[in-house]
This record gives structure tokens, C-alpha cells and sequence, in this order.
């Protein structure tokens, strides 16, 4: 564990934690090696002063903790808290000892075949969970990539935003480090508010095509010249082969829309590593689950009935035995499996989501046929099937739909697999009012489901752009 000295200036204590020494200094602020009273090692962010002194940074900076704190640890360095209204704010994060990829590249070359495989994996792995629970990573490069003893660690995401927060705060200088990573749209300043998941899925793809080559795929002599490349030119991908050549090249795509998402990504790594022992097709949800896991850890929760029924005999020469009612709790897994009719209860505000036939999505009371929904699962994701057909008798899909004024509308539409039919339940560490575990709602695509108290409207959000989360808890209504 080695870190710098501290300096003639430096705090000793921050919080709970004690300063050990600097481990460095980037773009928002310095990051120093502290240890908390349980002895642990953490990495403790401090934030410069000029956003410290930002109303608007702190408030950004305390939701984005809240979202980071969601993410599953198991391929991320675990957010362990913060304190934004510290003066200077900070952020402590789990310490992770390893060397980054950019230094494992730097000393021992290229990677090849396994090892190049699981970088992949497990960069994919951490950012199916971060997006997971809303957030965008925003600067996703080798240095970014640890390679721990336990498997790769993915560090510093979702709050190191404030170059992007405002034109005032972006300067070339703070630019150079990172935009051979960078994603078409994040150099359109018209869009640069906007930029959302798809920005990660190709900063992915240049980092594997980095891990593979030793080079980035659009190397340039200057930082201009790169961005120029990035803009205008196909990746130089020579040295990559195979399947995971054209992902890489996917990931690569100039438009945002024909970028795969990261649980596509990983779905196809996964795919290619199961692929030669690949003989008798699995059950329709052993895959599902076996991904859900390594991805989202959704735990398992007791609430209302479920009834099962045995049966006595198989025969059927008329004589079996009548079925018999055994009733065990519905669980959290019977009602994401689509398994069970649901109320998606709005935690914060005691309301239940409803949707109107013709009309956006919004809180209802839970009594009506429009407030009842399935999760039928989709992958690692769910469509959100109505409990109300069409006037065609076609089945209908919560969906986003993008509104002329930029934001995003929670819509009914067709049942179709498409990215503004998709979302994923990310688990929340706090229940609601009756002691159901909660869950934020995302679209990888679009971001996650918000909810406006001044205009009392639901409506879907770039990730990480907001404060107002709001959380979604399952409410048993009968089998589906």
C-alpha cells in the first residue's frame, strides 16, 4: 500500500476516517489513503473548492453518492460514504490494492486470450451494475480499471462529474487525460447534458481495444487530432480478432442508438465463453438467473400468499386424487419472474403507479385495472406488461417516449423488445413503509423513472442528472 506524504495544509482527519498519506490528484480534487476505525483502508475524495462552493455541485454530488451507494460492489470499488455538506465535500470509497490495466499494459504488453477475456467480463460486469442502478460512469479508461487480486475493480464512477456540469468548468487541459476514451456525442456541447450510458458502452470498447493492442483505436499525435478521429474515422481494431472484434466494434458505433447496452455486451462475452460445452439447451431461466446474479444480487423478501398445488397421483385414468393447497409466501423472485400480478408502489409518495389507456403514466390509488402490472423477464431486464389490453385486445408495455422539450415521458406502447421497453429493478438498500424491499426502475437506454413533486408527474431522467429519485416497492395482486 503505497501512497505520497501528506502536505503542509492537508487535513489529518476527515469525519471518521484518518489521513494516512496522498494517493493522488485529478480533476475533482485530491484523493488521499485513510483508515477508518475498523482499520479498513479506504480512499477518501476531496472535492475542490471551487465546486465546493456551488450549491447546485453539492446538491448533484449528494444524489449521485445516493445512486453510487446502490451499485453492487462485487466489480466496483464500494461507496462508503460521504459528506456533502462538508466544507470541502468528500467521498470515501473501498481502498482497492491492485495495479490499474494502464500499468499492467505498460509493463507486461498486450493481452491475450483468457486474460484478455475476463478484463472484458469483468469490465462489462461492473458496468452492467452501475447502470443498473442509474448511474454513468463518465470516465471509464485503463487507469480506471484495477486488476485486484479478486478479479478487475472499476473505480471512480458516476461522481466525478463537475468537468462536464457546466462549459465554464471544462478546459482543454482537464480534457487531455481521457478523450481518446471519449464517446462522439461528449464533444457536441449542444448534446453534452445528455450524454448517457451509450457514452460508456464505447469508452468500453476502447478500452478493451487498448487491453488488446497496447494502443487506442483512434491514437492520434494530438488530443485534437484524436477527438477529429473519433469523430470522422473507423477504429483501428488490426490485432483484434473474432467474436470479440466486431462487440468492440458495436461499441464503437458513432450514433448512441446502435451501441449495444452493457447487459447486451456482457450477455455476448458470456455467450462466447459458454459457447464449445454448449450441447443441451438450458431451462427457459437458468441463464437469466445465473447472469442476474453476478449482476444485480437481488435478495429475496417475504410477502403475501401464493398458493401451490401437488398432486397425489399422475394417472390419469380419472381416478387422481384432488389437488392440494399448500401455501407458501409469495416471495420477491415469484413477482419478478412474472410469476404474479403487481402494484408498483410509488415508496415516497404512498401511491401506486397507473397507466391510462391513451395517457402518460402517473400515481393512482391502487384500486383500478390500470394500476396492475407483470414483469415479464427479458434477459437480465423486464417489459412491464399492463394489466389493461388495447382496444384491440393487444397487451400493453410501460415504454419511454422522448418529448419535443428533451425530456422523457413514461408511456403506454406495444410489447415489443425494443431499449424504450426495457427496464431494470435496481434493489435499494432501504424498504418502504411496510417493510418491502424497494427498487429504483431504469431504462439503460433512457435513463431512470423520476417523479417531479412541483408538477406531480412521472417522468424518466438522464442518470445522474437529478435529486428527485424515486423508489418503487411490489405489491402482491393474485397470480398472473
Amino acid at each position: 500500500m503505497t501512497s505520497l506524504p501528506l502536505r503542509p495544509g492537508d487535513p489529518d482527519r476527515l469525519g471518521g476516517y484518518e489521513l494516512l498519506g496522498r494517493l493522488g490528484e485529478g480533476g475533482m480534487g485530491v484523493v488521499y489513503l485513510g483508515r477508518g476505525a475498523d482499520e479498513r483502508p479506504v480512499a477518501i475524495k476531496v472535492v475542490r473548492s471551487e465546486y465546493a462552493a456551488e450549491p447546485e455541485f453539492r446538491g448533484r454530488f449528494r444524489s449521485e453518492v445516493r445512486r453510487a451507494q446502490q451499485v453492487p460492489p462485487f466489480s466496483t470499488a464500494e461507496v462508503l460514504g460521504a459528506d456533502p455538506d462538508h466544507d470541502p465535500p468528500y467521498l470515501v470509497v473501498e481502498y482497492v490494492e491492485g495495479p490499474s490495466l494502464a500499468a499492467v499494459i505498460r509493463e507486461r504488453g498486450p493481452l491475450r486470450g483468457a486474460a484478455l477475456h475476463g478484463v472484458a467480463v469483468g469490465i462489462a460486469t461492473a458496468l452492467t451494475a452501475i447502470h443498473g442502478a442509474g448511474v454513468i460512469h463518465r470516465d471509464l479508461k485503463p487507469s480506471n480499471v484495477l486488476v485486484a487480486p479478486g478479479g478487475v475493480k472499476v473505480i471512480d464512477f458516476g461522481i466525478a462529474r463537475p468537468l462536464e456540469a457546466t462549459s465554464a468548468h471544462t478546459r482543454t487541459d482537464q480534457m487531455v487525460g481521457t478523450v481518446a476514451y471519449m464517446a462522439p456525442e461528449r464533444f457536441d456541447p449542444a448534446h453534452v447534458a445528455t450524454v448517457s450510458f451509450p457514452a460508456d458502452i464505447f469508452a468500453w470498447g476502447a478500452v478493451v481495444a487498448y487491453a488488446a493492442t497496447g494502443r487506442t483505436p483512434f491514437a492520434a499525435e494530438s488530443p485534437p487530432a484524436t477527438a477529429m478521429r473519433i469523430l470522422t474515422q473507423p477504429p483501428d481494431l488490426s490485432g483484434l480478432d473474432g467474436p470479440l472484434r466486431a462487440l468492440v466494434e458495436r461499441a464503437l458505433a458513432k450514433e448512441p442508438a446502435e451501441r449495444p447496452t452493457a447487459r447486451e455486451v456482457l450477455d455476448a462475452l458470456l455467450a462466447v465463453e459458454r459457447a464449445p460445452a454448449a450441447i443441451v439447451p438450458a431451462p427457459r431461466r437458468s441463464r437469466r438467473w445465473a447472469i442476474a446474479a453476478a449482476v444485480l444480487l437481488l435478495g429475496l423478501a417475504a410477502g403475501g400468499g401464493i398458493i401451490a398445488l401437488s398432486y397425489a397421483s399422475s394417472s390419469s385414468s380419472g381416478n387422481e386424487a384432488p389437488p392440494v393447497a399448500a401455501t407458501r409466501p409469495t416471495t420477491q423472485e415469484d413477482m419478478l419472474n412474472g410469476d404474479r400480478r403487481i402494484l408498483l408502489h410509488m415508496a415516497d409518495i404512498d401511491r401506486d403507479l397507473e397507466l391510462p389507456t391513451g395517457e402518460r403514466a402517473k400515481p393512482g390509488g391502487g384500486t383500478t385495472p390500470e394500476s396492475v402490472f407483470t414483469l415479464v423477464p427479458s434477459g437480465v431486464d423486464h417489459l412491464i406488461r399492463s394489466g389493461v389490453a388495447d382496444y384491440r385486445g393487444e397487451p400493453r408495455c410501460l415504454g419511454v417516449r422522448l418529448d419535443p422539450q428533451g425530456s422523457s415521458s413514461l408511456v403506454e406502447t406495444g410489447c415489443n423488445v425494443t431499449k424504450a421497453t426495457l427496464f431494470s429493478l435496481s434493489r435499494n438498500e432501504h424498504l418502504d413503509e411496510r417493510g418491502r424491499p424497494t427498487y429504483a426502475i431504469v431504462n439503460e437506454a433512457y435513463g431512470i423513472v423520476q417523479w417531479n413533486e412541483r408538477d406531480r408527474e412521472v417522468y424518466v431522467e438522464q442518470a445522474g442528472d437529478g435529486p428527485n429519485d424515486i423508489a418503487f416497492s411490489l405489491v402482491d395482486r393474485g397470480a398472473a
